[in-house]
């Protein structure tokens, strides 16, 4: 088990590695200058900017210094924001992605198992087929065009109301979370609703459940204690890839809201060529997903394989 753990991190910190440097060869084969931004300068003003940036040193050299830095924690200064560092930016704005994304997760996963669960008891159905539909549609139609849609949902409610029942866009109360967190989301709780979908249906012709209706167990009580406890095995198991995709798809959403999470600041640092934003941001958010990722594995690996089911027959 020891050399499953190490075999893991190994791969990881290899990983992480590998978006370093493609990150940083990258940036560096863009076309564009970072540090004109639109302004003239003097050679003697360039000089003084390449040699604080660390861009008047060859190639390898820039790399070999942004590696060191990188392993000591530090991801250097912006170049749009006068004597930010990017650590600071880090720290200040992913808070905010964070709570944001375990709200989209709280959604996708309650709202998933619960679609899911309807869609299974009502099979052939119309609330089957209605589920089936929505969750279609939240999964062709791209995520900015839904955020736009619910920002014209939101005014046009607020119209109605003569008062602002839900905020448009910003940051600050629970009222500004829930409707940016369920269009993140939403792509998510879509898959979730087909994967309890498919879980609830297996479960409801398992000989366990027929024994319990034997037995007398109905309603609630059968729901709770023997199907609803074996659809989230599978559920729960997607959860790490869940937690990649609402994480990388928030930059959008953030944006489109007006939320000053991290992801805005990348899009903007895309935007202006900020080197040091990017790379930065780019290696903290691929080490966070490699970090959920490897310990998904190490957890699972850690279980029994043989162990299904929660309840029921075991």
């Amino acid at each position: 088990m020891l050399r499953f753990i190490l075999r893991r991190l190994l791969s990881g910190a290899i990983t992480i590695w590998f978006i370093a440097t493609a990150t940083f060869f990258a940036m560096h084969a863009m076309p564009g200058d970072p540090l004109i931004q639109d302004k003239a300068m003097s050679p003697a003003v360039r000089a003084q900017l390449e040699a604080r940036y660390g861009l008047d040193k060859p190639l390898p050299q820039q790399y070999l210094q942004f590696m060191s830095n990188m392993l000591h924690g530090d991801f250097g200064i912006s170049f749009t924001q006068e004597n930010r560092r990017v650590n600071d930016i880090i720290r200040e704005h992913f808070p905010v992605s964070a709570t944001l994304g375990l709200a989209a997760i709280l959604i996708a996963l309650v709202g998933g198992v619960a679609a899911g669960s309807v869609a299974a008891h009502f099979r052939q159905r119309w609330p089957d087929r209605a589920v089936m539909l929505l969750v279609v549609g939240a999964i062709s139609v791209p995520g900015f065009v839904i955020a736009a849609l619910a920002q014209l949902l939101i005014v046009r409610l607020n119209q109605m109301a003569g008062t602002t029942v839900i905020p448009v866009a910003g940051w600050g109360g629970i009222g500004h979370v829930w409707v940016p967190a369920l269009v993140l989301g939403l792509g998510t709780l879509a898959y979730l609703s087909r994967l309890s979908r498919a879980a609830m249906l297996d479960v409801l012709s398992s000989d366990y459940i027929l024994a319990a209706r034997a037995r007398g167990v109905a309603g609630a009580g059968l729901f709770w204690r023997h199907q609803l406890r074996n659809v989230l095995l599978p559920v729960v198991t997607e959860l790490g890839p869940a937690v990649a995709a609402i994480t990388t798809g928030g930059f959008v959403v953030e944006l489109v809201f007006a939320i000053p999470g991290l992801g805005r600041y990348f899009v903007q640092a895309v935007q202006q060529l900020d080197y040091t934003v990017i790379m930065g941001t780019t290696v903290f958010y691929g080490a966070f997903l490699v970090l959920v990722v490897v310990l998904v594995d190490i957890s699972y690996g850690l279980i029994d394989p043989r162990i299904r089911l929660v309840g029921g027959r075991g």
